[in-house]
């Protein structure tokens, strides 16, 4: 494996025990199995139960694999929206996940701010059946807090509550009670190679999307109740990334044996001497005023002189991220997931000193 750190916000550094289940993988012939085998159906199984154990599922959620968060949107859209969305926007992926619903002739609206701001206006057309939110939002280090979340079941318990936790999952906690569906990629906070999607729906998903297969299409062989008929046998609809899912379920036992409550505070304390490193230095600045809606899993500062500090550091064989879209020339992007040990965190910071 490379000797380079990769702080990029994903694809990110692989998980330190990747290599290790990969020749695994190879050994166990994973590739090359049948993905109707009882080996196969014993993996989906495994993986999807560990995921379940580290994100803390209440009973009545489902676990679907599918190749992107993406196609998450593409099938959230498809199979939970009749006529109208509502989304929260503050980012490239938030905003991505209302263009989707455009895309899908539907009349959707979007609550949109810029610059790091805090949304002010919460409230949501009557029409919208579902709401689109982000937990983390990756382009900019923007976190939608826990009380937020509760406020947003509490205030429409009728509407379904569609989450991004991309970036967030596991290393961010999560009241899923609070939602009814939710998605990640797992090319980010699980250290693993890209092409991959997570899709966690509710019952209440499932009442929806089969009231609306009886009306109308809900795409073709990865409709949500086609996937609950192979998902309920723990298998795909097609052959999937079985290698993917394989050492997803693997990362997933390590994180478990790592402990989710050290997990956690470990994101904290990166997250703390990297914010630490930003505000004793003359040429950054946090991008996300509110300190409590800063991220914890993507550190994201306003630089003088981006294309410098990410120089720097790549001579010294470590990969930050740069800013995203429209933030491109002025942002730095610092990712804090699992992989990043807090000895390359405190290096990170230490070196940073070293840039005038």
């Amino acid at each position: 494996m490379s000797n380079k750190i990769y702080f990029t916000p994903g694809p990110t550094q692989l998980f330190y025990t990747f290599e290790e289940h990969f020749k695994r993988a190879l050994a166990l012939d994973i590739i090359s199995i049948s993905h109707r085998s009882s080996t196969f159906i014993k993996i989906v199984e495994e993986t999807t139960e560990a995921l379940k154990e580290l994100l803390e599922l209440p009973a009545g959620y489902d676990i679907y694999y599918l190749n992107s968060a993406n196609e998450v949107w593409d099938r959230i859209i498809q199979n939970l929206v009749d006529e109208s969305s509502h989304h929260f926007a503050n980012g490239a992926f938030s905003k991505k996940f209302y263009d989707f619903a455009l895309a899908h002739h539907k009349s959707s609206s979007v609550t949109e701010v810029e610059d790091g701001a805090i949304f002010s206006d919460w409230n949501i057309p009557e029409k919208a059946e579902l709401i689109g939110i982000t937990k983390n939002e990756t382009s900019i280090g923007f976190t939608t807090t826990e009380k937020e979340l509760a406020n947003f079941r509490e205030e429409n318990p009728d509407k379904l509550i569609a989450l991004d936790i991309v970036s967030a999952a596991p290393s961010l906690p999560i009241d899923f009670s609070k939602i009814d569906t939710a998605y990640f990629s797992v090319q980010k906070a699980f250290g693993l190679p890209p092409g991959l999607g997570v899709w966690i729906v509710n019952e209440k998903c499932h009442e929806v999307a089969q009231k609306r297969a009886t009306k109308t299409s809900l795409g073709s062989y990865r409709s949500l109740p086609n996937l609950k008929k192979f998902g309920d046998k723990h298998q795909t609809p097609e052959t999937p990334n079985m290698l993917a899912i394989y050492l997803l379920g693997k990362i997933a036992n390590d994180m478990i044996q790592v402990g989710l409550k050290k997990l956690r505070n470990d994101t904290i304390y990166k997250a703390t001497i990297l914010n630490q490193a930003i505000e004793s230095h003359e040429s950054l600045n946090h991008f996300v005023a509110s300190k409590e809606h800063r991220s914890k899993t993507t550190i994201v500062a306003d630089a003088k002189d981006p294309s410098k500090i990410l120089s720097f550091f790549e001579k010294k064989g470590i990969i930050l991220g740069s800013g995203y879209g429209i933030h491109k020339k002025n942002h730095i992007r610092i990712a804090n997931f699992p992989t990043h040990s807090k000895e390359s965190v405190e290096m990170l910071c230490d070196l940073l000193k070293d840039i005038e």
